[in-house]
């Protein structure tokens, strides 16, 4: 007899969270691939709890079509493990490691922290999304992954490794945050002085806002307590861009400012 889905869940997520603590590489997936979303994020919650550590924020990432059709939603989430978060300040460049035989990549995103004490009720719009956001921080997520294919097999399987997060550097406040368009900041990724990519968050479905709605809904329907605040990494803005260790990957956010980071090869904790 076969397993069930809760002991492939299991097992998958127990290979995951091995092969991260020991910064090792998965050369083909680790059991079935999951069918669908539900599966996915069965995998996610399993390989949470038996992780084991707190987690201060969460990734949001882009389906595209027509997945998103398919799917029924046009986004997707993963954790954001507390010990994997760097806050910098005055032009710090801190080293930031993923998994050099696997997946890794650089992206370049805004960071909104939703307010402590969330009333559990999802915001319609953008206006009172913005009444329970605390701050909005320019950021790069490092996105990475034990599993070379996470990302060339599709958002199903990225959700089951803890949607592709291997941390998130937290710059500065964007200043002016409650009167800026987000959408209208323009955004460039560089890899060693190299432009990688440019673009606004205009092209990021509804925007950070919509990013941070999709997440609480997500979550609560997880049974994610929400209640003490948390960071939303809200979307890659100018795309997901392959790094190795030893690049410098930074993020300019016109006027607003810019953040770097050094990426090493991880090392097993």
């Amino acid at each position: 007899m076969g397993m069930s889905l809760t002991e492939q869940a299991q097992s998958i997520a127990a290979a995951f969270v091995s092969a991260r603590r020991a910064a090792g590489v998965l050369a083909r997936y680790p059991g079935d691939r999951p069918g669908d979303l539900a599966s996915a994020y069965q995998i996610q919650d399993t390989a949470i709890a038996l992780d084991g550590r707190a987690i201060s924020g969460w990734k949001v990432g882009k389906i595209n079509p027509p997945l998103d059709s398919e799917l029924g939603t046009n986004r997707l989430s993963g954790p954001i493990f507390a010990n994997d978060v760097v806050f910098i300040a005055d032009g710090n460049v801190p080293a930031m490691p993923v998994f050099a035989d696997g997946f890794a990549a650089g992206e370049a995103e805004m960071l909104l922290l939703v307010a402590a004490g969330w009333n559990g009720k999802v915001p319609i719009d953008d206006a009172s999304t913005l009444a329970i956001v605390d701050d909005v921080r320019l950021g790069i997520e490092i996105a990475s992954s034990p599993y070379p294919g996470i990302n060339a097999d599709g958002p199903i399987v990225t959700v089951s490794d803890f949607g592709n997060n291997c941390g998130l550097v937290i710059g500065a406040s964007l200043e002016g945050w409650r009167e800026v368009d987000l959408c209208a900041v323009p955004v460039r990724s560089e890899i060693d002085g190299v432009v990688v990519g440019e673009g606004s968050a205009r092209t990021m479905l509804d925007g950070p806002f919509g990013a941070v709605r999709f997440l609480l809904a997500n979550l609560s329907a997880r049974g994610f307590d929400l209640t003490g605040g948390l960071w939303v990494s809200s979307g890659a803005i100018t795309g997901v861009h392959p790094v190795k260790p030893g690049q410098t990957f930074s993020a300019e956010f016109g006027e607003f400012g810019k953040l770097a980071c050094k990426i090493t090869a991880a090392q097993a904790r």
